[in-house]
């Protein structure tokens, strides 16, 4: 396709934001003197700093291009993935599970694995992690290539490689301290780029009421429709939505996955730690009204003969992930197709950075350090995190070509959660409550889990089996099958983990103390008055939780 004309005024602001990022890793280059100043940022971030950096970790190309893509494809169901599926799993990271990570001082979830249980789970699951987050991390790459060649008309190489050596870049001269940092001006430069398409789209249309007028009944309802698969764009049961979604995957990603658990682990203190994500579920819940909203927009303006509005197609596949930067494209002027613009590529590098400085940390010390090099000094550490940066976005080059040949970055991204977060959750649950979980039965689980994952989906994917054996249900959607699958991903890794613990070694619980709930005295926060302690904030975050699901009932 044609570019689409940027004006002087445009490349301006696409120039700015670029050499500004780059500024601020050559700037804090000077304050990242040590091994925990890259990568754990000092630890001296307050809960807001902290909160803005989770949420901006996870406002990456899923966030943006894949779920106004996904809304195109699915409807007012994908909803679910930003209330039921983020804002319980938040509460409870924030409420029970973060004492126990922030508390024993580790460096990364694998390092949490290692004291709980043994070395071989904490290598197993640094090493899926690590391949699930570079694989993640092309996706990044692939949706800034989008834009870039989307907007501007550059080759797809040139885009890919324009994308990777930015972040490269700014997150091997300062770690996360730059990531922290840039996710903060991201987060406010994506708000104030993208609001503006919903509001443009309610003009255009004529309000909120004409726009669900304009959708089928199965695309502008959240539940009164999910008692029938046949009934619901997603082609998906309530059963599927709250056991697959709101449990396994919600909880599984929000908190066991170090991209965004990272960010809580550079809070100044522990009660700064559990306000992280329960500050960021709110601005979590609003996300909608930008990313949903503009899906929704897409839907009625592509009903619509006379709007001209069409989505890209490659090789006669229609591109979803089109959706927003036509959107921008339709309503911009020149000098705010720049902003618009910046605020998808700021998205992009958001996450992208994220899963970069994630990488680096478990490879330097949940891979390297515990298996290759023992002995490794702090200042060896910092040298093998920043080597390890580079190395972790050329890889991510390579999965950003595979990413491209996927009809939807969403249905790639729920695939990956589902084979590596999904049994990991089930082995977290159990150690972090059951006291005599036993070494061998959190690595069996784990295996057990991970395998029949991503068993169940090379079945679907070349047709052993059909997709209804994992759904339970006559309906061929892909997003059934991956929620599904997570929940028997996490069934199996949780079974498989009791049985084998049944029969082998336990821990003693003295080394367990600071691990495990029911060994642990808790005293948090006990001075504070109620209205100051994260339960409060906790219990207003669910409230309005419950009161936008009844609201789209």
């Amino acid at each position: 396709m044609e570019s689409i004309g940027l004006t002087f005024i445009d490349w301006i602001i696409i120039l700015i934001y670029f050499a500004f990022v780059l500024g601020i890793g050559v700037y804090l280059r000077k304050f990242t003197t040590s091994e925990e100043d890259f990568f754990l940022a000092g630890r001296k971030n307050s809960s807001w700093v902290a909160g803005l950096a989770f949420l901006s970790a996870n406002l990456g190309a899923l966030e943006l291009l894949g779920m106004t893509g996904n809304t195109f494809k699915y409807g007012m169901y994908v909803a679910h993935f930003y209330w039921i599926g983020a804002i319980p799993a938040m509460i409870f990271l924030g409420i029970y599970m973060m004492p126990f990570y922030y508390s024993s001082k580790i460096k990364s979830i694998p390092g949490y694995l290692k004291l709980r249980f043994d070395e071989k789970t904490r290598v197993l699951n640094g090493i899926a992690f690590a391949i699930m987050t570079l694989l993640v991390s092309g996706i990044n790459l692939y949706a800034m290539a989008l834009v870039l060649h989307t907007f501007i008309g550059w080759d797809w190489n040139i885009s890919m490689w324009a994308s990777a050596i930015t972040v490269a870049a700014y997150v091997t001269l300062s770690g996360l301290m730059s990531a922290i940092f840039t996710e903060i001006i991201q987060f406010f430069l994506i708000w104030f780029g993208l609001f503006l398409v919903s509001i443009l789209g309610i003009i255009e249309i004529g309000s909120i009421d004409q726009i669900m007028n304009r959708l089928p009944e199965s695309m502008n309802t959240l539940w009164s429709t999910s008692s029938n698969p046949m009934s619901n764009g997603m082609f998906i049961h309530w059963a599927g939505i709250v056991l697959g979604l709101g449990f396994v995957l919600s909880f599984g990603y929000w908190t066991t996955d170090f991209l965004v658990v990272q960010r809580a682990f550079s809070a100044k203190d522990l009660r700064s730690a559990r306000l992280t994500p329960l500050l960021a579920s709110f601005f979590k819940m609003a996300l909608p009204f930008i990313v949903i909203l503009a899906g929704l927009i897409a839907i009625a303006l592509s009903n619509d003969p006379n709007s001209g509005f069409k989505l890209l197609q490659d090789n006669g596949q229609v591109n979803y992930d089109s959706a927003l930067p036509l959107l921008i494209a339709r309503y911009y002027p020149s000098g705010l197709i720049g902003l618009g613009i910046t605020a998808l590529l700021a998205g992009f590098m958001a996450g992208q950075a994220g899963n970069i400085s994630a990488f680096n940390t478990v490879w330097t010390y949940d891979i390297y350090k515990s298996v290759l090099n023992r002995n490794a000094s702090d200042n060896h550490l910092l040298w093998m995190g920043r080597a390890s940066t580079i190395v972790g976005v050329i890889i991510s080059l390579g999965t950003a070509y595979w990413a491209k040949s996927f009809p939807s970055i969403m249905d790639y991204m729920q695939a990956i959660f589902s084979w590596v977060n999904a049994p990991l959750f089930a082995t977290m649950l159990l150690g972090m409550f059951v006291w005599w979980i036993t070494p061998n039965g959190a690595f069996w689980g784990l295996i057990a889990g991970m395998l029949s994952s991503f068993l169940m989906w090379m079945g679907v994917k070349f047709h052993w089996f059909s997709e209804s054996v994992i759904t339970m249900s006559g309906v061929q959607s892909d997003m059934a099958a991956n929620f599904w699958r997570a929940w028997w991903a996490w069934l199996i890794c949780f079974g498989v983990t009791i049985l084998v613990s049944l029969f082998t070694k336990k821990k003693p619980k003295e080394e367990l103390v600071g691990l495990v709930k029911g060994l642990t005295q808790e005293k948090h926060d006990q001075h504070l008055p109620f209205i100051k302690r994260p339960e409060f904030v906790a219990i207003i975050s669910l409230a309005v939780f419950i009161i936008l699901n009844l609201l789209f009932w």
